[in-house]
């Protein structure tokens, strides 16, 4: 088997004995983290048997599902969402985690395709309200879910966090344990939510035994992403 192939069966068998471990039920999606990947990385894996990737960059995103059609992958957005790229987003991709205002998620309504199944959603939620990093704050999730679910070519899933990272696992655990609580609190309010997008690499058997339902893996899978300053200049590629 290939490196990518060997990684992709270590990672599945490390989800299913962190649900052993901490007894947990709920089923749980690989999401391959697929940025910086060239289209042939992807591929390996798909044919490994990986059929869900996520993308934080739209051009590049858009690249590789130019170049992969033939493959039957769903593809998920993970990254920021500027309001100028919500029609390519809506049009190509089955999934949004990182909806944190009603502007982006109306947007992305509107030009969902009528011929496509409603876009499946998560709202991102900042745990540690960190300025740099997107998503809404814990006491706005209510008000912003209501909306959500108004929206008809919108299905609201659940939520997503990318907390601070840590290396203190009792840290780690503290900060699954919030997301989750804002997870319970909005199903005990009637949401139908089956969806918790938590975990990385580096921490997603916490995730698991906190309720993760999806964990996002790139690293542990793919190996090291090119350098920050080249991820850096993607970004400012993508303004």
């Amino acid at each position: 088997m290939s490196t990518i192939s060997n990684h992709l069966q270590d990672i599945l068998a490390a989800i299913q004995s962190a649900k052993v471990n901490a007894a947990c039920q709920q089923e749980v999606k690989l999401l391959a983290v697929s940025k910086a990947q060239p289209a042939q990385v992807i591929r390996e894996a798909y044919l490994a048997g990986q059929t869900l990737f996520g993308e934080n960059y739209l051009q590049e995103a858009l690249d590789k599902q130019a170049t992969l059609t033939e493959l039957a992958i769903e593809w998920h957005f993970i990254g920021p969402i500027q309001s100028n790229k919500t029609q390519p987003i809506a049009q190509h991709f089955s999934w949004v985690h990182s909806i944190d205002r009603l502007k982006i998620a109306q947007r992305l309504n509107d030009a969902r395709p009528a011929n496509l199944a409603p876009l499946q959603v998560c709202i991102q939620v900042n745990i540690g309200d960190e300025s740099t990093k997107g998503g809404v704050a814990a006491h706005e999730l209510e008000s912003l879910a209501v909306a959500i679910t108004a929206l008809p070519r919108l299905k609201l899933r659940g939520l997503m966090a990318i907390p601070p990272p840590t290396e203190d696992k009792n840290q780690q655990r503290a900060q699954f344990k919030q997301v989750r609580e804002c997870y319970d609190t909005l199903l005990a309010k009637g949401f139908a939510l089956d969806t918790l997008s938590i975990g990385m690499s580096d921490d997603y058997p916490i995730a698991i035994e906190q309720g993760a339902t999806i964990v996002r893996i790139g690293s542990a899978l793919f190996g090291a992403r090119k350098k920050l300053v080249e991820i850096k200049q993607d970004i400012k590629n993508e303004d």
